[in-house]
């Protein structure tokens, strides 16, 4: 099956894109754009892929669903476009960043800029219909998105798998931890930030990791 995904991307999952259960999931996607309000839009399903390659990848930060309110979604984990208010988890990000490492909360949402310095910005659901959250769950992207896990895991190392709440946990749960750095905290959602996410410094605990293995650190 033809998935407009980046070239890398493309080659590692190349057998994932010949499964029954994707197949399926292209079909229930396809007809949910056509009839239906779906975030983010068409074109940025796959973002976190096209703008972090597979070769590329440094750091992954797990999300769960897009944003299902208007213009918000981007395809990337925890970011939204620019002009749009900052959702409450992201907001709590931008202070654990200042917190952590001294940099001022961003004006923009949009954190391509992490994503084009090999920070995968992953939800384990990629799509969303509006106001509906949790809505396309169960229907083949938590699937695709183990598979995505998997061969980060298997192929590569010395990865920061940074992984806030217990669903992240869940689905990280078989990496290996001798072959990469995993990070676990709570959410930074209202709901559970005041549990260990507040300082829990999980920006220059990736950059002291990378750097100790020879990697260039990311400028948050």
């Amino acid at each position: 099956m033809q998935v407009n995904i980046e070239e890398s991307w493309k080659k590692v999952l190349a057998s994932e894109f010949e499964q029954p259960y994707f197949e399926s999931l292209v079909h229930f996607v396809k007809n949910e754009y056509k009839t239906k309000t779906i975030y983010p839009p068409a074109s940025k399903i796959f973002a976190a892929f096209d703008h972090t390659p597979f070769d590329e990848v440094k750091v992954v930060i797990l999300g769960q669903d897009p944003y299902h309110g208007p213009g918000q979604a981007n395809g990337l984990s925890f970011s939204v476009n620019d002009g749009i208010r900052f959702p409450p988890s992201l907001q709590n990000i931008y202070k654990e960043l200042e917190d952590d490492l001294g940099v001022s909360i961003p004006s923009s949402g949009d954190l391509s800029r992490w994503a084009s310095q090999g920070v995968l910005m992953l939800n384990a659901t990629l799509t969303v219909e509006a106001s509906k959250a949790g809505s396309h769950q169960k229907k083949g992207w938590e699937t695709f998105t183990d598979a995505v896990i998997k061969a980060l895991a298997e192929k590569k190392e010395n990865i920061v798998f940074i992984l806030w709440g217990s669903y992240a946990q869940k689905k990280g749960k078989s990496i290996d931890r001798t072959k990469h750095f995993v990070i676990e905290t709570a959410h930074p959602s209202p709901l559970s930030v005041y549990r260990g996410f507040w300082a829990s410094k999980p920006f220059s605990k990736t950059n002291a990791f990378l750097q100790s293995k020879n990697k260039t650190p990311i400028q948050w």
